[in-house]
């Protein structure tokens, strides 16, 4: 997949703008708001969908607690990075890895990844073991 000379340059305007950002620090605990009929939603956040789940299921055995265990309804996860809407998911992940090498050449840390870059909503009730 080839990047236009847009992309790239937008891609470019954004990791400079990150770069120059403060950083900040995303809690990765999230609390259940209780829906109708026994449901719980959590939403949670990670640098990757992986992380982003196991957040959202943390927070889901967190909310049922000891005697009784999660069952997921529903699961939805979206990719919310810093290029979200100015390039596809595949060419922001690609923009990062460069940062990340860039930033590994110079003995900085460039990379653009940011903690909340995937965030995943489980819709879920809690059922006795």
């Amino acid at each position: 997949m080839q990047i236009s000379q847009k992309q790239l340059l937008i891609g470019t305007s954004f990791i400079s703008a990150i770069l120059l950002s403060a950083c900040a620090s995303t809690p990765t605990q999230s609390l259940a708001i209780q829906k109708p009929n026994n449901q719980y939603e959590v939403t949670a956040v990670g640098k990757t969908q992986i992380i982003a789940k196991n957040n959202a299921v943390s927070a889901a055995n967190s909310t049922c607690g000891k005697k009784t265990v999660p069952v997921v309804i529903d699961e939805k996860t979206e990719y919310n990075g810093a290029l979200k809407g100015v390039l596809d998911e595949k060419t922001g992940q690609m923009v990062q890895a460069a940062a990340g090498i860039l930033g590994a050449i110079s003995g900085t840390n460039t990379g653009i990844n940011q903690d909340d870059d995937y965030q995943t909503v489980l819709t879920f009730t809690c059922r006795a073991n």
